[in-house]
């Protein structure tokens, strides 16, 4: 592979936590970086002309159709919207049909993926149940053998306390981390948006803010009964932060990530009905909104997600009652946290290090980094880049993005993986 440097860039370090000019040189791994003296012969030049170039997004919560429902969305789709998007490396959601409770579906994720995927790592999270039904232990020893990256039962919450005891304790023998979305499934029964005055307005049944908190709790208590890696699976609510952050000050090996969605959107995204906006968990009030911007700030909150959740539009364009939860988000991930930076509510080289060497220090991933002999899983990014978001040409084979017809900030122009060019805007 003949070497390529991009100079005349602004490199967004997330370990040194610093932007500064520079330059890049690589191949499928990072030659050097920085001031740059030159380029060897017959490599490949690009001027970035003051573009920032970043490591390649880590996005730890993705659901992909395939194998079962390809329709939603495929492997090679799905490569397709991450790198244009600027996400390098993905974690896969277990809940396709079949599940992923088995080491021989792990092991198809990872034979298949790569062949379909365009270059984008795809890197299989494991069920924490056998068939999500939240009663039975899966194999975690198999399935981290096979080469699962993480345990995780999706949007179905563990109810049974004692399931979800087993479960931790029984990780801690493999190191393992275990991701649970901290839900109380009979708070949140029937809901459809956040319970506040406005879903009282809009004569919809809300979800309170409650039943992530109670979990919540529950979950990091838990965590630290048994000493077992947790991720706070996508907080929503300003009412989990506090619990969060007294578990972490005790020491608790626990860990948060947060939809990019709810970072920056909010119930009122809902108003008229939209059904591109009804998530789950749902968008909350503009005050929680603003608290989980904090908590990221502050690094409370140590990951950002996509939550891609592919819906047709069979699914999403119906009555809101009837209408399916979910957002796509690959394609949005950084353009839509970028708003953060805009609006001057976290600090850029903060929100790119929870996008890449944050999961990739809690995934125990080479990637995520800028520093030499690194793997070149590079983005080059248009930090001013505006454009208003039409959801139909979106790279995904569903277009149920709640950004639709959102003015947006920012543009990813060119997207390596292993040095390859895998996307050019």
């Amino acid at each position: 592979m003949k070497p390529t440097l991009i100079k005349n860039a602004k490199l967004i370090d997330p370990a040194k936590n610093k932007i500064e000019a520079g330059a890049i040189l690589f191949t499928d791994k990072i030659l050097d970086i920085g001031a740059v003296a030159s380029a060897p012969d017959g490599a490949e030049i690009i001027d970035a002309d003051g573009a920032h170039i970043a490591p390649g997004l880590i996005d730890m919560r993705v659901v992909i159709g395939e194998p079962g429902a390809e329709h939603k969305e495929t492997f090679k789709s799905a490569g397709r919207a991450a790198a244009a998007g600027g996400v390098t490396t993905l974690v896969m959601m277990p809940n396709t049909t079949p599940v992923i409770d088995d080491q021989s579906l792990v092991d198809f994720v990872l034979r298949r993926a790569p062949d379909r995927a365009g270059g984008v790592h795809i890197l299989p999270a494991a069920a924490l149940t056998k068939g999500l039904d939240g009663a039975l232990m899966t194999e975690i020893g198999l399935l981290a053998e096979a080469g699962a990256v993480m345990f995780t039962n999706g949007d179905k919450p563990i109810v049974d306390s004692r399931v979800l005891r087993r479960v931790l304790s029984y990780s801690t023998a493999f190191g393992v981390l275990v991701a649970h979305r901290p839900e109380d499934p009979y708070l949140a029964e029937g809901g459809m948006m956040h319970e506040g005055e406005l879903a009282a307005r809009l004569g919809l049944p809300g979800i309170p803010a409650a039943a992530e908190a109670i979990m919540a709790e529950r979950d990091l208590a838990l965590a630290e009964l048994t000493g077992g890696r947790l991720l706070v699976d996508m907080i929503s609510s300003a009412q989990t932060l506090p619990t969060l952050k007294r578990a972490k000050q005790r020491g608790v090996n626990a860990v948060a990530s947060v939809n990019v969605h709810h970072l920056v959107l909010n119930e009122n995204d809902v108003d008229g009905y939209r059904s591109f906006a009804k998530l789950s968990p749902p968008l909350r009030s503009e005050d929680d909104r603003v608290a989980l911007a904090e908590a990221v700030r502050e690094e409370l909150i140590d990951v950002i997600v996509s939550g891609h959740d592919p819906r047709p539009a069979e699914d999403k364009r119906l009555p809101f009652e009837e209408a399916a939860f979910g957002a796509v988000g690959l394609e949005t991930l950084l353009t839509g946290a970028l708003t953060l930076h805009h609006k001057g509510d976290v600090p850029l080289s903060t929100l790119i290090r929870a996008m890449t060497l944050r999961p990739a220090e809690i995934l125990k991933l080479p990637q995520g980094r800028l520093a030499k002999g690194a793997p070149a899983d590079i983005i080059l990014v248009d930090l001013g880049a505006p454009f208003r978001l039409d959801s139909e040409t979106l790279k995904s084979k569903s277009k149920n993005s709640p950004f639709d017809e959102k003015l947006l900030q920012g543009a990813v122009k060119r997207t390596f993986i292993g040095g390859k060019l895998v996307f050019q805007a």
